[in-house]
């Protein structure tokens, strides 16, 4: 085998792992490359591209599994304009980590923001920690990543780029038609939520066949928002509504809180704005204000819309304004910085 043909055997590799939602075993990738070369130099080169910061490795031994780390760059939001360049890069990265441990918290995952950093800036696995969690922080991270990039091209939201969001955040490989990654569900869900008069209740998503209309309002929605009208004063509140209009419809069979919170954040981003990052240490006031909301305003259809005559989050827009503060208090530091 001649260099040339190496060298385009080792572009097959490596674009196959960027492709990849999900991390990889050596197995996985020599099959993909239909072992046209030895593992151990396949092995080679997956330690380099570790010490190039391409690639990371997770796990130990038979559980070893490799994920494209996706590059640093710094996008096109109008909030660094203000930041000294030699601190933008760093900014990006603490707001990165600050969003990405804050949302997976809140849906109980247990590193710490220095659990997270480590991960994220130096590739380095936590020790004691499943590999569930560590994959749920480079989802996350991921995912933030292709909201900059979208930012980024002024494009309008659909339906293919949420579902790649889902693809990104959803870390457990599920081969099952009836729980689809990266489409809209199949089948009903709902939770189990407390009242205000501390009753049990059920509270049931909208209807699978009710989806995809209401998807549709809740893009239709977004793409219309004047994003030059929008403030630091009002943002929490279109934040607030695009947040509750999501989970309330709940389109995926998992992984709905997340990607409402990244969602949530695209025209407070495309404003030039920094992301609202709700706080993970308020997380029962959180889980709260949606299950209240969501028993008041009752389950979803197409004829009801996203947001029904009685739809009032009044409280949960004055939460997120306080939330707003955090990566507030970030841009200001930095600004600060000789």
């Amino acid at each position: 085998m001649i260099d040339m043909d190496k060298k385009a055997i080792q572009n097959n590799a490596l674009s196959f792992l960027k492709n990849q939602s999900k991390p990889v075993t050596t197995l996985e990738i020599h099959q993909h490359i239909q072992q046209t070369v030895s593992e151990r130099t396949l092995r080679r080169w997956l330690a380099d591209w570790q010490a190039q910061g391409l690639v990371e490795r997770l796990g130990h031994k038979r559980g070893t599994r490799y994920q494209y780390r996706p590059q640093s760059i710094e996008p096109k939001l109008s909030f660094l304009q203000s930041i000294p360049k030699h601190r933008r890069q760093a900014l990006i990265h603490q707001i990165r980590d600050v969003w990405t441990h804050s949302s997976t918290a809140l849906e109980g995952n247990t590193f710490t923001l220095g659990d997270t950093s480590i991960l994220l800036e130096q590739g380095l696995t936590i020790s004691g920690k499943p590999i569930k969690e560590h994959q749920e922080i480079l989802g996350h991270a991921k995912a933030i990543d292709l909201i900059y990039q979208f930012v980024s091209q002024n494009q309008p939201i659909d339906k293919a780029f949420v579902c790649r969001l889902h693809l990104a955040v959803q870390t457990e490989n599920v081969l099952d038609i009836y729980k689809p990654m990266g489409d809209w569900k199949v089948e009903p869900n709902g939770t189990n939520a407390v009242d205000k008069h501390d009753r049990p209740v059920y509270i049931e998503y909208a209807h699978p066949l009710d989806v995809e209309a209401l998807m549709n309002e809740f893009m239709e929605a977004l793409n219309g928002i004047k994003t030059e009208a929008i403030t630091p004063e009002n943002a929490p509140q279109i934040y607030a509504g695009l947040h509750m209009g999501f989970v309330h419809i709940h389109p995926f069979w998992d992984g709905n809180g997340r990607l409402a919170r990244l969602i949530a954040n695209i025209p407070l981003l495309k404003a030039g704005l920094p992301p609202l990052v709700i706080d993970q240490t308020q997380r029962v006031e959180y889980i709260r204000a949606i299950a209240d909301y969501q028993i008041k305003t009752g389950k979803l259809t197409s004829q009801t819309g996203v947001w029904p005559d009685n739809a009032n989050y009044q409280w949960f827009e004055h939460f997120c304004q306080s939330c707003y503060q955090l990566t507030q208090k970030l841009i200001d530091e930095a600004k600060q910085a000789k």
